[in-house]
C-alpha cells in the first residue's frame, strides 16, 4: 500500500528547489538557457530538472501556466528524482495546498503486484503547514483509494465491519453491527432483501458508528455510504463491461468511513454518527426479483423494477436510521448511476440538496481545495417517474424522466432526514485514465471538500 506520511517531511538540510515558474516568465544565465534547450516554458504541468556541474540534479522548474493549480504539483512525487525537495516561487495558502497535493500523488497500491524498489522524492512541508493535519487528509484519500481498489474477494462486508471498527477503536467510538436475519429484527428490510443472496460468510450487514453522542449541547453530522461489495446487476444481470470494475459500488461506505474518521481525528465540536449498509448484490436462489415488492424501514413499500438499482434501496434504510438520530446535517455518498457520469464526466461528482447555503458551502469548499463537485437539481417535475401503481414508490423511474442521476436524487429523498439539511453525493470513485498523480484505479471525491466545509461550519 501506500505510504504517504514518507512524502512530506519536517525539514531537510540539502533540499533542492522545485522553482515554480508561470509561463513566460524570465530565468537567468545558465538555467535559461538549459530550459531554452530543452523546451521549457513554464506550460502547467512541464517539469524540467536542472543539472549541476557535477551532473547531479541540482533544481527544477515546474510550469504554472497562466495561473499556478496546486493540484497540479499530485505529479511530481513519481516524476522528480529522488531524494528531498522544496518549493520556491509559492508560498501561504497556495504552498499549503500543493503540499497536500504532493500527498495525494504519491499513493501507490501495490497489494498485489510488486514494484521495484527505488528511492522516492520527498518534499519539505512549507512554513506554516499543519503537517498532522495534512497528514491526515491524504491519508483519508488514501484509504478510500485503498478500500476502492481492493477486489471484492478482499473487501466484503466483513472487511468493512473490520474497518469501521478500526476507525471507531482508535477514536474512542461505539460500533453497532447487525447482520444476516437480525437486519429484519431490527428493520432494516431492505438491506437485508438486497444482500440476502450472498454467500453466509459475505452476509448483509448495517454499521454504525457512534462519536461524542454524549455531548447534547453539539450539533450532529450524520455520514451515509453506500457499501455494495460487488454489483453484478442481481437477476437484472449486468453485462461483462459493466460488471468489470464493480467491486468499486462500495465507494460511497469507503467515503464516509474515511471522512469520519477525518473528522474524529480533528475533533471537530459535533457529535457524530456513520452509517453504512454493506452488502453484495449476489445470483441465487434467494435472490429478489423484479416486480417483488419490498418493505423499508421508513414504511414505505418499494416495488421493484430493476434489480441493478439496488443502491438506493439500501441508502433507504440506513438514511431513515440517520433520520432517527434527527441530525442537523446528513451527507451521503454513493457509486449510484451511470447516468451521472453521462451528465458530469468522471471527474465531477454530482451533489444534490434543496439548501442553497448547504451547496453553496460544499462548492465553495471544494473550489477552495481543489475537490470539485458541481451541483445538480432536486427537479420536482420528475418525482412523477418514481410513482408505483401496486406500491408506494418504484426503484427505477419511468423511461419519460430519462434523468436517471436526477430521479435517483429524488428517490433517497422521500428517505432522508428532515430534521436537519441533507446533501446526495454521486461518486464515481474511480480514474478511468492513468496521468501522473493520477494513477487508474480508485479515487476519492468530495472527500476533502466536504472535510473543509465541516471544518469551517463548525470551527472551533
Amino acid at each position: 500500500m501506500s505510504h504517504q506520511s514518507d512524502l512530506l517531511i519536517a525539514a531537510a538540510e540539502a533540499a533542492r528547489p522545485v522553482r515554480i515558474v508561470k509561463a513566460g516568465a524570465a530565468l537567468e544565465g545558465r538555467i535559461a538557457a538549459w530550459a531554452e534547450a530543452n523546451g521549457f516554458t513554464g506550460k502547467a504541468g512541464q517539469l524540467l530538472v536542472v543539472p549541476g556541474a557535477d551532473g547531479a540534479p541540482e533544481l527544477a522548474l515546474f510550469g504554472a501556466g497562466e495561473a499556478f493549480d496546486p493540484m497540479t504539483t499530485r505529479g511530481l512525487p513519481t516524476r522528480l528524482p529522488a531524494g528531498d525537495w522544496r518549493l520556491e516561487g509559492v508560498e501561504g495558502e497556495a504552498a499549503h495546498s500543493a503540499a497536500l497535493a504532493f500527498a495525494l500523488g504519491g499513493y501507490l497500491f501495490d497489494r498485489y503486484k510488486a514494484r521495484p524498489e527505488r528511492g522516492r522524492a520527498r518534499l519539505v512541508a512549507p512554513d506554516g503547514l499543519d503537517l498532522t493535519a495534512t497528514l491526515n487528509i491524504a491519508a483519508a484519500c488514501a484509504l478510500t483509494r485503498e478500500m476502492v481498489d481492493t477486489p471484492a474477494a478482499d473487501m466484503g462486508p466483513l472487511q468493512l465491519e473490520t474497518i469501521a471498527r478500526e476507525i471507531a477503536e482508535g477514536a474512542g467510538a461505539s460500533l453497532t453491527v447487525t447482520t444476516g436475519d437480525a437486519l429484519l429484527e431490527d428493520n432494516y428490510p431492505a438491506v437485508h432483501a438486497v444482500g440476502r443472496a450472498a454467500a453466509p460468510h459475505r452476509a448483509p450487514r448495517v454499521l454504525e458508528i457512534g462519536w461524542n453522542l454524549d455531548k447534547a449541547d453539539r450539533p450532529l453530522v450524520a455520514l451515509v455510504g453506500k457499501g455494495v461489495v460487488f454489483d453484478t446487476g442481481g437477476l437484472d444481470l449486468k453485462g461483462a463491461a459493466g460488471m468489470r470494475n464493480m467491486k468499486k459500488d462500495m465507494g460511497g461506505a469507503a467515503h464516509a468511513l474515511a471522512l469520519g474518521r477525518l473528522i474524529m481525528q480533528a475533533d471537530l465540536p459535533v457529535r457524530l454518527v456513520v452509517l453504512v449498509a454493506a452488502v453484495e448484490n449476489a445470483v441465487s436462489a434467494d435472490a429478489f426479483r423484479p416486480g417483488d415488492i419490498l418493505n423499508s424501514r421508513k414504511g414505505l413499500t418499494i416495488e421493484i423494477g430493476n434489480t441493478d438499482a439496488e443502491g438506493r434501496l439500501i441508502l433507504a434504510d440506513v438514511l431513515t436510521r440517520a433520520g432517527e438520530h434527527q441530525p442537523d446535517l446528513t451527507l451521503d455518498f454513493a457509486t449510484l448511476t451511470g447516468a451521472a457520469r453521462i451528465a458530469l464526466g468522471p471527474e465531477l461528482p454530482p451533489l444534490y440538496t434543496d439548501d442553497d447555503a448547504l451547496a453553496e458551502g460544499v462548492l465553495g469548499a471544494g473550489r477552495a481545495v481543489g475537490d470539485p463537485v458541481w451541483r445538480m437539481p432536486l427537479w420536482a417535475g420528475y418525482r412523477a417517474s418514481l410513482d408505483s401503481e401496486i406500491a408506494d414508490v418504484r426503484n427505477d423511474s419511468a423511461a419519460w424522466a430519462q434523468a436517471g442521476s436526477v430521479t435517483a436524487a429524488l428517490f433517497l429523498q422521500k428517505f432522508a432526514p428532515t430534521s436537519g439539511s441533507w446533501a446526495h453525493m454521486d461518486v464515481f470513485a474511480w480514474n478511468p485514465r492513468a496521468r501522473p498523480g493520477w494513477p487508474e484505479g480508485g479515487e476519492a471525491q468530495a472527500i476533502r471538500a466536504c472535510f473543509r466545509y465541516l471544518s469551517d461550519k463548525f470551527a472551533k
